[in-house]
């Protein structure tokens, strides 16, 4: 059958010299492979900057339930991005999502609110004005929302070290592999609670952002397993230092 759904491109592998095997995170029927043929000759009806990492699209695909892989019939541009590509700090942060909802994304099945999160997200970043140091930690917090295991929100000043581990603040004497103290901890819980519209109000120094970003990384390597090893954060801290 033939469905009109949205998507996000998150990867493309070479399959021959004219076709190219494409993951997309569909809002219908989560993540999807997708052969398109013939995308590299001049006839092709789906060009390759449709394709990019990230793209947002707008999709009529054939679908058939345990096929390994889908047939995309049309695809176009659901929003084209103005600044990503031409802002280094942006680009940066976008190539960090990018890798770590490919690593954190792995069901087929539709998850409508999972979608629009990581869908609106980008469409925010890329119409920032200035680009917010922040937006990356903010978006690794809410998006443990819709993986399931967003950390309990009981930071006080008796419970104000967080445990990565147990996914909430607790009273502890020593600092441990798993525990973020003071003042980070704070950072953390006002995160928690912050919008994207509120982010412009929340200062965070280089450091304190470098640890956060280290101490988010774990948290998501301690709750989903086979998570693996993120490296595209190592250029963002470069590129996002005060």
């Amino acid at each position: 059958m033939l469905y009109k759904t949205r998507g996000i491109v998150l990867s493309r592998v070479k399959y021959s010299e004219t076709s190219l095997i494409i993951k997309i995170y569909t809002e219908e029927f989560g993540l999807q492979s997708y052969m398109v043929r013939g995308v590299r000759s001049k006839s092709a009806k789906i060009k390759p900057a449709l394709l990019q990492n990230l793209s947002l699209v707008d999709m009529e695909v054939y679908h058939k339930e345990k096929k390994s892989l889908q047939t995309i019939r049309e695809l176009r541009p659901g929003y084209t991005y103005t600044s990503i590509p031409f802002n280094m700090k942006k680009s940066a942060i976008a190539v960090f999502i990018n890798e770590i909802i490919s690593k954190a994304i792995k069901e087929e099945e539709q998850n409508i609110d999972l979608f629009g999160f990581v869908f609106e997200s980008m469409k925010l970043l890329d119409m920032q004005t200035m680009v917010n140091p922040n937006f990356h930690l903010l978006f690794l917090i809410h998006l443990t929302k819709f993986l399931g295991f967003f950390p309990k929100n009981n930071f006080s000043k008796q419970a104000n070290v967080f445990d990565l581990q147990e996914g909430m603040f607790k009273k502890e004497d020593l600092p441990g592999e798993f525990l973020l103290v003071m003042p980070g901890s704070e950072y953390m819980n006002s995160l928690m609670n912050c919008s994207f519209d509120e982010l412009s109000t929340l200062q965070i120094s280089s450091k304190i952002r470098t640890l956060l970003l280290d101490n988010l990384i774990k948290y998501y390597t301690l709750h989903l397993p086979g998570f693996g090893t993120v490296r595209s954060h190592i250029v963002m801290k470069e590129v996002l230092k005060d």
